[in-house]
């Protein structure tokens, strides 16, 4: 989603914070190029209404109640592919930035972001970018610059790494059998080796340390 000189970047908001979300709302506001559509305590507020259709760009929460942010992405990517997601959140820890990267967001922030660099966020979400508090943005760097073979390359079989790449992608059993041409207790057989040998216990410590350990990209980069 790249805007053309002129257009009207259309956005909205979903944030339980009611300060925060009305301070984002009246800072994006001022300038002449954006347009907050609306803002919302929850996803399933915002997703109930008309806005979503409309929208180049949303800026979510990850904690919030009810459906969670990195649920509300997913959402998003399967039903409105074109509009770009940014997290906005408190969380700078491994498992939500992967989790959200992973799960199609192009951008995290911090909260504390100065309105300047949110506003700049926005542009640079709208012209393709990714943007990124500084912090955020050294963890991903990070995760590629650890040395390869390192907690799974090679420990992991060609078939598990490819299971693994499925899972990142938030595909069920029955979805990466039937990509891989296998049945469903296969998958289930392959996926307790992967957490067995990543020493993990469910998907997301998987993926996020799939990524963390360079044996899989998150989506924005692959």
């Amino acid at each position: 989603m790249v805007k053309k000189a002129g257009e009207h970047i259309n956005l909205f908001i979903v944030e339980d914070n009611r300060f925060m979300r009305e301070g984002w709302t009246a800072i994006l506001n001022l300038e002449s190029d954006f347009i907050v559509l609306d803002a919302f305590e929850s996803c399933e507020e915002a997703f109930e209404s008309d806005v979503l259709p409309k929208a180049d760009i949303a800026i979510m929460d990850i904690e919030l109640p009810g459906m969670s942010g990195i649920e509300g992405v997913t959402y998003i990517r399967e039903k409105h592919p074109g509009m770009a997601v940014i997290m906005a959140t408190a969380f700078d820890d491994d498992k939500n930035v992967f989790e959200a990267l992973c799960a199609g967001a192009v951008g995290y922030l911090m909260k504390k972001i100065s309105p300047g660099d949110l506003k700049q966020a926005v542009r640079d979400a709208s012209d393709g970018g990714s943007p990124m508090s500084p912090g955020v943005a050294r963890k991903v760097i990070q995760a590629f610059h650890l040395p390869s073979g390192k907690d799974g390359r090679g420990v992991l079989t060609e078939r598990e790494l490819e299971i693994l790449e499925q899972l990142a992608k938030g595909r069920s059993y029955a979805a990466i059998g039937e990509t891989l041409f296998l049945s469903v207790d296969g998958v289930r057989y392959h996926i307790r080796n992967i957490y067995d040998k990543l020493q993990v216990n469910t998907r997301a410590e998987a993926v996020s340390k799939g990524i963390s350990h360079r044996l899989i990209k998150p989506l924005m980069l692959q």
